[in-house]
């Protein structure tokens, strides 16, 4: 079968799973059911148990569905001691189902599904060798992979049924009030965490800092948590910023984001009380230094910043050039230092964020958002997961689910090495081209000719320079020519839903 962007899906798998094919990025007003966790009762016995391998030989069982959360990043302890004790204790058959999976895990989960621990994995993303691993068809089921409020949306509704989330924290007392704030391995946000601390049958902490009773501000709190366990080390606050998140003095990618401003400052959205988001790019994150100088310049002051935040963002927070900073994820230890001093910075949880399915998330009031990719094609669809290779080394994240915003600016470079950025096809569709407004490479821009208003403001500003897609795909052609197709095999790897759970696209097992 075939959905809406003509991807061609294996409509047994599809029939197997319950699921429906991509029809389009509107998600209408459908009246949901959502689904409540088991509770242990407690009388209020304190929660702490000395040992990690206890409390996993007490909640543990072949076929669960286990969870964590991904905020300490590259600087992550808690997944290894856990899964390190589930692959010694021989325990099989999980669904390993954590915000996302970062480099850090990559060796333990390889390990699970080789020796029959997982069998099912959903994550947003995941890359390095892990990515190669599933890539070469080495996982039995397929892996899910969905989008940050895809994630809230299926644990609401119970399509992700967690039994047991184990959640790394800072800091907890003796019942288990935690939050990410304080301590030595201090994140911010517990954003993605907050969803399974609300919907897992059990809850177990995992903290280097028991502090006394009652513990506040408690972001996760004692009425969700079963067990609080103490180790010596939980994580490394230093390694949040690694990666993805870094500062770019890239001329190239300087100039995308300058020209990501322009297109910005010239729009009908910048104005007294807008909102954004920027990604997670080198560029999208240089794009905030830019906007900071023509908010000043003119006087403009935002009513919110919204997504995974920056330093740059809590610094236009601490100026009064945003009233609030909406945060999930804190992608540096600047933004997650701020949290604990500015009562502006509002922790929100995924579903708040970007969840499809609720009352009204904080996405649907973004005026403008900044986001990267690996591809995007002439119909404007955008690949954040696979290589041109075929091999999965990214993730959803909140890129669909930001991209309704009601101007999304996509900025990437022309070309990549030798390959191409801008192709006739994406490998892999992560967010539609309905949902994209504009691409901006180093070259110049391209309006998706949906968006006749903004052809006509933009045609008018002096010295930006416009083309079609598909002559910036001729342009990136001519620089590295035409690649051979890739070659699959049968074995679909990998689904990607888009943020309503239908099937936006499908990754099939490369040939070796």
């Amino acid at each position: 079968m075939k959905n809406k962007v003509n991807r061609q899906l294996d409509e047994k798998l599809m029939d197997q799973l319950n699921y429906q094919p991509f029809q389009g990025a509107a998600i209408g007003h459908p009246v949901k059911q959502r689904v409540a966790p088991k509770v242990r009762v407690s009388t209020g016995e304190d929660k702490l148990v000395d040992s990690l391998e206890d409390v996993v030989k007490k909640t543990v069982k072949d076929g669960m569905t286990i969870s964590f959360h991904h905020h300490f990043r590259n600087g992550d302890f808690v997944f290894n001691k856990v899964m390190r004790i589930i692959i010694d204790l021989g325990i099989k058959n999980l669904t390993l189902a954590p915000s996302s999976l970062t480099g850090v895990m990559n060796e333990l989960v390889i390990e699970g599904i080789k020796k029959g621990a997982i069998t099912n994995i959903t994550s947003s993303g995941m890359r390095g060798s892990l990515g190669d691993f599933i890539s070469h068809g080495n996982l039995e089921n397929p892996v899910i992979f969905r989008s940050h409020g895809g994630r809230a949306r299926a644990i609401e509704n119970g399509e992700i049924k967690i039994d047991v989330a184990f959640l790394g924290v800072p800091n907890a007392d003796r019942l288990g009030n935690a939050n990410g704030r304080f301590g030595d391995a201090v994140f911010g946000s517990l954003g993605y965490a907050l969803m399974d601390a609300q919907y897992a049958d059990q809850v177990v902490l995992i903290t280097d800092n028991i502090v006394p009773y009652p513990n506040t501000p408690a972001s996760i709190k004692q009425t969700q948590v079963d067990y609080v366990v103490k180790v010596d080390k939980v994580g490394d606050p230093d390694k949040i910023g690694s990666g993805a998140t870094r500062f770019t003095k890239d001329p190239k990618e300087l100039r995308i984001a300058e020209m990501v401003n322009r297109v910005i400052v010239n729009s009908s959205y910048f104005k007294n009380d807008f909102s954004f988001q920027t990604g997670s790019g080198g560029a999208a994150l240089a794009v905030t230094r830019y906007l900071r100088q023509s908010m000043i310049d003119n006087g403009i002051k935002a009513s919110f910043a919204l997504g995974g935040i920056t330093k740059p963002t809590t610094d236009l927070l601490k100026e009064g050039l945003v009233r609030r900073v909406m945060d999930v994820q804190d992608f540096d230890k600047g933004a997650a230092d701020s949290m604990h001093s500015n009562p502006n910075q509002q922790e929100i949880d995924a579903s708040w964020y970007a969840d499809a399915d609720n009352k009204g998330a904080m996405v649907d009031q973004l005026d403008v958002v900044i986001l990267s990719a690996l591809e995007i094609d002439t119909k404007f669809n955008v690949n954040v997961m696979t290589g041109s290779d075929g091999v999965i080394r990214g993730a959803v994240g909140g890129h669909q689910d930001a991209a309704t915003a009601k101007l999304t600016i996509i900025c990437a470079p022309l070309v990549r090495g030798r390959i191409a950025t801008v192709t006739p096809d994406v490998t892999t569709i992560v967010t539609p081209g309905e949902s994209v407004d504009v691409l901006v490479t180093e070259v110049g821009i391209a309006i998706n000719p949906k968006r006749t208003d903004l052809i006509k403001i933009l045609s008018q500003v002096p010295g930006l320079p416009i083309y079609t897609i598909e002559e910036l795909q001729q342009l990136a052609q001519k620089q590295v020519g035409t690649p051979k197709p890739l070659e699959y095999q049968d074995k679909v790897v990998a689904l990607i839903e888009y943020r309503d759970g239908s099937i936006i696209d499908q990754v099939k097992q490369i040939k070796d």
